[in-house]
């Protein structure tokens, strides 16, 4: 009598059993969702990673209560400096200017706001580079090691501290118009819908001001440095280079003659062109401005969350 092929009881009949191997080597079984389970946990903590990183850099923006410095700041330097030009009326300034009861002096009054856009940057430079000049970035890199990480949280926050600065800057600059178009009895006559986007191409360029102050904070890791550079740069560099010939052929594809194409702001550059008795450069189209200024961001970005990570902290 021959002596049946001993079975699995649970196992129907024909069927290979989870867990085991085929004729072919081949597994079947739990090992494939297993590994899928772990990608997911791995993602999972890593998103967790992320937002305790940018909740951290919001406390810490916070604490030292660098918002509501820079919540001033942009009242001032847009309402303030919008309503004090239509109060006086651009068309008494020296040389006379279109008064804002046209489209042309009331866009001016609002884009003279981007100016003062080195604003924004100052408030990046100065809050990284204080983190490294008191040592407190080395306790956030021992805390995380992975720099890029720390380094993207920061940008992605003061990006963020950067647009509010621009909306509020946007708002009190409206607002000021529309109160000094009052207080003088003047009727507006500029488009609200050319208005509205006046206003948000300089929100945007508030946004990427602050990114580039970040990435010169990073890189200079010293707040006066930081600050020199800012000014020297925006203050006197590009305005000699606007009144060399020749040279000033490139001022449109800088920071400042992107954010003059992107806000329409051509009031300095006809201004040193009649001064000069030359021709001034001309403005790119406004979304061209707008992507050469993206790009000086994207790019100062990237160097803000490289370049440290090669760096020493003492």
């Amino acid at each position: 009598m021959t002596t049946p092929p001993a079975t699995n009881p649970t196992t129907p009949s024909g069927a290979a059993p989870t867990g085991t191997t085929t004729s072919g080597a081949e597994t079947i079984g739990t090992k494939p969702s297993g590994a899928g389970s772990t990608s997911a946990a791995r993602a999972g903590a890593d998103h967790r990673v992320r937002f305790r990183l940018i909740r951290g850099e919001l406390t810490r923006i916070a604490a030292v209560r660098l918002h509501r410095w820079a919540a001033l700041a942009a009242v001032v330097c847009g309402g303030g400096l919008t309503g004090l030009l239509s109060v006086i009326g651009p068309e008494n300034a020296t040389p006379p200017m279109p008064g804002i009861d046209t489209p042309e002096g009331a866009a001016l009054v609002v884009g003279i706001t981007g100016v003062l856009l080195f604003v924004p940057a100052l408030i990046g430079a100065i809050g990284i580079a204080g983190e490294y000049r008191h040592r407190t970035i080395a306790t956030t890199f021992l805390a995380e090691p992975r720099r890029g990480r720390v380094l993207t949280a920061k940008l992605v926050v003061y990006a963020a501290l950067g647009l509010a600065y621009g909306v509020i800057a946007s708002l009190t600059s409206a607002i000021a118009l529309l109160a000094a178009a009052a207080v003088r009895g003047v009727d507006l006559t500029i488009p609200a819908g050319d208005l509205i986007t006046l206003l948000i191409r300089l929100a945007v360029a508030a946004a990427a001001y602050t990114i580039l102050g970040v990435a010169i904070g990073a890189l200079a890791g010293h707040q006066l440095v930081a600050v020199g550079i800012i000014v020297g740069y925006f203050y006197f560099l590009e305005y000699i280079l606007l009144v060399v010939p020749g040279i000033n052929t490139i001022y449109p594809y800088l920071p400042g003659g992107a954010t003059a194409a992107l806000t329409d702001f051509s009031f300095i550059t006809s201004t040193i062109a009649e001064q000069t008795a030359a021709p001034g450069p001309g403005l790119l189209p406004a979304a061209a401005g707008a992507a050469v200024l993206l790009a000086y961001a994207a790019a100062a970005a990237t160097t803000a969350a490289l370049l440290p990570l090669r760096r020493d902290i003492n």
